[in-house]
């Protein structure tokens, strides 16, 4: 390291000649880099945290591209009057499909869903059952017959053993039924709540396109005042597109303010501490005889924070403006990195400028002691910000681009990070100390303390530091992880309140389909068929409810058409036997008016709320397999389990086709984030120490400066176990930054203990040791903002983070010290 400071030694020697000419061109390429950085946009969508070659994401793609990734927009109409929702909603949706958006020069919705033609499905309803459906009813029928026939005998007698299998057999029926002939609106039972559904034109990530659809729409009820249709009436809207919106502006929102927050608490911390140190330095060296004032010093408080933060916010524009160019955009992870950056950054400012001041303090002039401080500080200050970019650049070698995206941005911050304050920062102490005096140092030189002070209790420190850590390893297997996903996800009232005001209509249980597309219609047969299988054969963990095809409802070739037409026909006949043909019954009923089918009929007059789901972009018949799971997908291990029963299928050709859905690509995601991030945590752990190793050249010494950040972790998992904080696909993407944001405390302590010599750790604690507490204090300030988020995910990144620093820096400051202490008195020490 050393000898990367040494040749870079002409960029310092030039900053210090030519101050102005430094902040100048600094700040020009700070400003051109701001304009892109401006520009980032944050993707909430969870699919693109993976690679863009993974198989389900391609198969979302290409579903996307082939059915529509459509998110609707609800409107929920309530009065007592169900004429009068009517009118009002086939007058709404009138006017709003007239809507018009100028920035695209297209209307804002597409289409909208409301009224169902139910009239043809109710005749045909058996043409559009599955084979599987008919099999069961025409058996059905010939059971009821049969039943009939022998409660006629006067010799019957029911022993009930077949109850509960005709009534399995009615409920299949009832729901095979109710899914091809709904209501014919959407209403609740009371009829009193209607809802009806706009698609809109635009997409979900456009956040402006969203924010003017919904305050055009409020101007649009405005306008239409439901209260003409009924006193009573009232209207609402939003659904799924609108929680997107109020996710993408809370997130927005929790950035801005966490921003405020920890950036603000960092400069007041820095200021304070400043202001300090350096007037009990003037004081001390002039005796208390100075010629500048109390006051003198007061206005000059802010000094530090410019001295620091400048260097520090061109290089985070520097890092933005550079993710514009290599990524493009910002996900959930990376959005808050701006004020975590601040926290990490603002680290090593704090140590060039306060040993800076203690060297001036001690009668350097300002070019000696900026030349000594690169020298000394500045060692320990590059071993500690490479040590941490290449932690966090590890990131980058993962699939889940949630750590590679994560590690790339910060790893790039904190080399630019680490350039500012050893190359932006000496020109502004040029320009502000010696050329307009604004820091004021005595220039009398002090004594050096020359005193032995033993680091106390060491034995014990260490001896308590090792058996705690023991038992946290003991007691590792209590450590969980966070499946539910509802659990990281931010709570929005509003949409609460609506989605439990819209779900009064009745909708289908069949929830979070998985699609397969297919190229023909052999494809789709077969893919059905292994699927089904599986539903089958499964018995331990079933996820798989039903699967469903167009092509296994409606016949696409005329030998098909026939024999689907044969048991139409055997239906009717049952439906004519004797036993049945006068008994007043709803199912029969209903069986009787939808076996009326007797000749085919074109695709064409089914009606759109039925195929639908089955066509295409461009109104085709498509070619899909819908897998409908039974388990709930908010858990993370069911989630999984369903994509592992469904997400590839491979026919006897070979052939594999991949099933999408954001719920499969949410299960891949979390499948692949459990896997790596052990590899990753493991990486970054033996790189710092082949690092340490490095940079110390020691084995002894690597291992001295690493025990703290090992320690501190272990000390991190117990306070997890003790109040049951949990790992999740958010937090654990900051284990591997804690890492190298842990080490740092240890490089510094080690190199500085090293550079005074023996018997140093008291003396050494007194300025280094201020200076640790100093970065690790302002670190996790930085990270503290996320505490304050609306956004549970984010909210864990800021409590792992701040215990996480919190611990090691504990060990760094008792631990680590304790350690040599101890290992001086055995004379283990070696320079």
């Amino acid at each position: 390291m050393k000898n990367i400071l040494t040749l870079l030694k002409p960029i310092l020697k030039f900053n210090y000649s030519h101050p102005y000419w430094v902040i100048i061109v600094s700040l020009i390429i700070a400003a051109v880099s701001g304009f892109y950085a401006i520009q980032l946009r944050i993707d909430t969508d969870i699919a693109n945290l993976l690679p863009e070659d993974n198989p389900n994401v391609l198969a979302l793609d290409r579903m996307n591209e082939t059915v529509g990734g459509e998110t609707e927009m609800q409107v929920v109409i309530n009065s007592p009057s169900f004429e009068a929702n009517k009118a009002f909603a086939e007058d709404l949706i009138e006017r709003s499909l007239e809507l018009y958006y100028p920035r695209y020069e297209d209307n804002y919705f597409k289409r909208a869903e409301f009224r169902r033609e139910t009239e043809f499905t109710k005749n045909n309803a058996l043409y559009l059952a599955s084979d599987a459906e008919l099999n069961d009813i025409i058996s059905w029928l010939e059971d009821e017959i049969e039943q009939a026939k022998e409660e006629a005998n006067p010799f019957y007698f029911d022993l009930g053993d077949e109850e509960e299998e005709e009534d399995t057999r009615t409920d299949d029926f009832e729901e095979s039924y109710n899914t091809l002939v709904p209501t014919e609106y959407p209403i609740s039972p009371d009829s009193t709540i209607m809802v009806v559904k706009f698609f809109p034109t635009g997409s979900k990530s456009d956040i402006q396109y969203l924010e003017d659809m919904f305050a055009e729409y409020d101007n649009l009820l405005a306008s239409i005042e439901p209260a003409t249709y009924h006193p009573e009436m009232e209207v609402r809207f939003g659904g799924r597109l609108k929680r997107h919106l109020e996710e993408l502006t809370s997130i927005m929102d929790d950035v801005l303010g966490s921003f405020a927050t920890g950036i603000s608490s960092v400069i007041l911390l820095v200021m304070f501490y400043f202001f300090i140190k350096k007037y009990l330095h003037y004081r001390k060296g002039t005796r208390g005889q100075g010629k500048y004032s109390f006051w003198s010093h007061v206005l000059r408080m802010p000094v530090p924070v410019l001295v620091i933060g400048i260097p520090l916010l061109i290089s985070l524009v520097w890092t933005f403006g550079i993710t514009y160019f290599y990524l493009g955009m910002l996900n959930t992870m990376t959005s808050v990195l701006f004020v975590i950056l601040f926290g990490l950054g603002i680290d090593y400012g704090i140590h060039f400028y306060a040993r800076y001041i203690e060297l001036r303090s001690s009668g350097m002039n300002p070019f000696d002691a900026i030349m000594r401080t690169n020298e000394k500080t500045g060692e320990a200050i590059v071993v500690s910000a490479f040590t941490t970019a290449a932690a966090l650049y590890i990131l980058m070698f993962a699939d889940f681009r949630g750590f590679s995206e994560f590690g790339f941005i910060s790893g790039t911050g904190i080399l630019l990070a680490l350039f500012g304050m050893l190359y932006i920062m000496p020109a502004l102490l040029v320009i502000l100390d010696e050329r307009w005096n604004w820091i004021l140092i005595s220039d009398e030189k002090k004594e050096e303390y020359t005193g032995v002070h033993r680091y106390p209790f060491s034995k014990t420190i260490v001896t308590v530091g090792l058996v705690a850590s023991a038992v946290v390893v003991g007691f590792s297997g209590n450590l969980s992880f966070q499946y539910d996903f509802g659990e990281l996800e931010p709570k929005f009232p509003e949409y609460e309140e609506f989605r439990s005001f819209a779900g009064q209509v009745e909708t289908s249980s069949k929830r979070n389909p998985a699609y397969i597309v297919a190229d023909n219609d052999d494809q789709v047969q077969e893919i059905t068929e292994i699927l089904n299988e599986r539903a089958r054969t499964d018995t331990t963990s079933p996820t798989i409810e039903s699967v469903e095809t167009l092509q296994e409802r409606y016949p696409s070739t005329e030998a098909a058409e026939q024999e689907k037409l044969e048991k139409i026909a055997e239906a009717r006949e049952l439906l004519q036997d004797p036993f049945l043909v006068d008994r007043e019954d709803e199912e029969l009923d209903k069986l009787r008016q939808a076996a009326q089918t007797t000749e085919p009929f074109g695709i064409d007059q089914i009606p759109d709320y039925l195929k639908s789901r089955f066509v295409t972009k461009d109104g085709e018949v498509g070619r899909f397999v819908i897998i409908y799971p039974s388990v709930g997908l908010s858990d993370g291990r069911q989630s999984i389990a369903f994509k592992d029963d469904v997400s590839v299928v491979t026919l006897d050709s070979g052939e594999k086709f991949y099933a999408a859905s954001t719920s499969i690509v949410a299960a891949s995601m979390l499948d692949l984030m459990r896997t790596e991030s052990p590899y990753m945590v493991a990486a970054t752990f033996i790189f710092i120490y082949f690092f340490m190793l490095f940079s110390f050249r020691s084995f002894r010494w690597s291992l001295i400066a690493m025990l703290p950040l090992l320690v501190g972790l272990l000390w991190l998992f117990g306070i997890m176990m003790i109040f049951g904080l949990q790992f999740n696909f958010y937090n654990l993407v900051v284990l591997p930054a804690i890492l190298g944001i842990g080490e740092d405390s240890g490089v510094h302590l080690a190199h500085r203990y090293r550079e005074e010599g023996k018997n140093s750790m008291w003396q050494v604690l007194s300025s280094t040791g201020q200076h640790i507490t100093m970065g690790s204090v302002t670190t996790m300030l930085g990270f503290a903002g996320l505490l304050f988020t609306n956004h549970p995910g984010l909210q864990s990144i800021g409590i792992m983070a701040v215990l996480g620093i919190a611990m090691t820096l504990l060990t760094s400051i008792t631990f680590l010290p304790a350690l040599i202490q101890w290992l001086e008195d055995k004379d283990w020490i070696r320079f």
